[in-house]
C-alpha cells in the first residue's frame, strides 16, 4: 500500500480548545502528514458519522481512519457516542482511541467493553504530547490495516 493511501483523515473529538491546540502542534512537530479534523462533542460525532444536521453536505465523503474521543464532553460525551458508533453496523468497523484525561479504572474498563480499540491517558506535557502522537502515528498510519476510507456511508447506500 502505497503511503498516500494511509493519508486517512484522523478526528479528534474533545471539548477542550486548549487540548484540541496542544493535539494539533504535537502533529506539526511530529510532522504528521494526516490531515486531522476536530469536533468538540459527541452530538457532532455522530452527527458527522451519519451525514446529518450540519454534517448533511459531507455525505460521499470518507469516514476518518482513527478517531480519537474525548470521554467527558457536554451534550453527549464520549461514552454515549462510542457505545452508539460501535452498536451501528454501518460505522463500527471506525477504530476508536479513548484518549482522556481519566484514569479510572471503571471508564478503562468500560470503553474497552463498548468496542475502543485503545484507551489513552492523556499527557500534561507538549513534550509527553508528541511522543503520544508519535506512537498514534506510527501504529495507526503505519503499522496497523485500518478499513478503507473509501467505505460508503450509509447515506450512499
Amino acid at each position: 500500500m502505497s503511503s498516500e493511501n494511509r493519508l486517512f483523515t484522523i478526528l479528534m473529538v474533545d471539548d477542550d480548545p486548549d487540548d484540541r491546540l496542544l493535539f494539533k502542534e504535537a502533529c506539526e512537530e511530529v510532522r504528521l502528514r494526516n490531515p486531522i479534523e476536530f469536533l468538540e462533542n459527541g452530538e457532532q460525532l455522530i452527527d458527522y458519522l451519519k451525514r446529518q444536521g450540519d454534517y448533511a453536505g459531507r455525505s460521499g465523503e470518507p469516514y476518518p481512519g482513527v478517531i480519537l474521543l474525548d470521554l467527558n464532553m457536554p451534550l453527549k460525551d464520549g461514552r454515549e457516542a462510542l457505545e452508539e458508533i460501535k452498536s451501528d453496523p454501518d460505522l463500527r468497523h471506525i477504530p476508536i482511541v479513548v484518549l482522556t484525561t481519566s484514569k479510572s479504572e471503571d471508564d478503562i474498563l468500560s470503553s474497552y467493553g463498548l468496542g475502543a480499540s485503545s484507551y489513552i491517558v492523556k499527557p500534561i506535557s507538549l513534550d509527553r504530547l508528541m511522543r503520544v502522537v508519535n506512537s498514534i502515528g506510527e501504529y495507526w498510519v503505519e503499522i496497523v490495516q485500518v478499513p478503507s476510507a473509501d467505505v460508503a456511508d450509509p447515506s450512499e447506500a
